[in-house]
């Protein structure tokens, strides 16, 4: 089977590897879909933290199970993804069922190789059935469990006001839960072609960009004065950061889903006269997964139309440049194991 690997920063090649062995435990999957995330993204440019290289990319899984381990209810050709965060089972966090934050964590695609092969094992732990779903919307289950994880903690109430940053695609499944939950939703983006996917998919009525107008002022009037009760950053971007803690309400919340490497920096006397929280939001958790596939089946969120881009596994490497700069006109990238 063929594996693409990425060697260094901006460095990948395609492999020749044996089809792994399926032991006790194991599920073997044959790639569908995969998604391509900011992590893949960022770990290609070097800049993504806990990284080591040579790496196997890629963690948003659609596949088709081959092959299970003795004792195992899975059935050949069901099409499942994975919650690709594996845990240890015994740390402080996994015992207060916090396993998206495990202490031993191992990401797939990022602590150890990940999907951009042609066949994967996988504990059957991992497992997310996909029953009912496509193949496109599977891949899309994980990046939009990340966005439902971090709208859970915010713990949003009807009417609150809601400031996300960044509409990517972790962005956008964040808004897209966000506004399920009666939240009224603030958009900020520099891409002017990201918010207006927002405004016409998501019906979002207040969306500014940063570079055209004060969006301190324009978020003042949107809230009158109040500002947001939540923000929640999905940009990973450290200017962006700490611009926005001056968008805070007093008593509101400061959520991290993004990730970037440098130092965040309060004005502590602001922040203190709020009693502001803040708060990172990791990976995802199992009823995470579970209400993102009830969603997709009532039809409230649509994973489909983030997709702009669909590249064969065979082209990836020569195409990941431009998936990279296409900054216009990408929202979400798929890799086409079907070929």
């Amino acid at each position: 089977m063929k594996a693409l690997v990425c060697n260094t920063p901006g460095e990948f090649s395609y492999i020749n590897k044996e089809i792994p062995s399926v032991e006790d435990g194991m599920v073997l999957l044959k790639m569908r879909r995969l998604g391509i995330c900011g992590t893949d993204y960022h770990a290609f440019e070097g800049t993504q933290p806990f990284f080591e290289y040579p790496r196997i990319l890629g963690h948003e899984i659609a596949a088709e199970v081959i092959e299970v381990g003795a004792g195992l209810n899975f059935k050949t050709g069901d099409l499942v993804t994975i919650s690709p965060y594996f845990y240890c089972g015994t740390c402080i966090a996994c015992r207060s069922g916090r396993t998206n934050c495990c202490v031993k964590i191992k990401v797939f695609g990022v602590h150890i190789d990940g999907a951009m092969q042609e066949y994967i094992t996988v504990p059957a732990s991992a497992i997310v059935s996909g029953e009912g779903l496509t193949v496109d919307e599977l891949a899309l289950v994980e990046p939009l469990a990340i966005g439902a994880h971090g709208v859970g903690l915010a713990q949003l109430n009807k009417g609150d006001h809601v400031v996300i940053l960044g509409a990517g695609p972790i962005g956008l499944g964040t808004i897209a839960f966000a506004k399920i939950s009666g939240a009224e939703v603030i958009v900020i983006d520099v891409n002017d072609n990201r918010l207006s996917f927002c405004s016409e998919r998501f019906g979002i009525t207040h969306t500014i960009n940063p570079l055209k107008t004060d969006a301190l002022a324009q978020l003042s009037k949107i809230t009158n004065g109040e500002m947001a009760k939540v923000v929640i950053d999905c940009t990973g971007n450290l200017k962006a950061i700490n611009n926005a803690f001056t968008f805070l309400a007093h008593t509101g919340k400061f959520i991290m889903i993004g990730l970037q490497k440098g130092n965040i920096e309060v004005v502590h006397p602001e922040f203190h006269k709020r009693e502001a929280v803040l708060m990172s939001s990791r990976n995802a958790l199992p009823n995470d997964f579970a209400y993102v596939i009830d969603c997709i089946r009532k039809g409230s969120i649509k994973p489909t139309d983030f997709i702009t881009h669909n590249v064969p596994f065979s082209e990836v490497k020569e195409k990941f440049n431009h998936l990279l700069n296409a900054n216009e006109s990408l929202i979400k990238a798929l890799i086409n194991f079907d070929e």
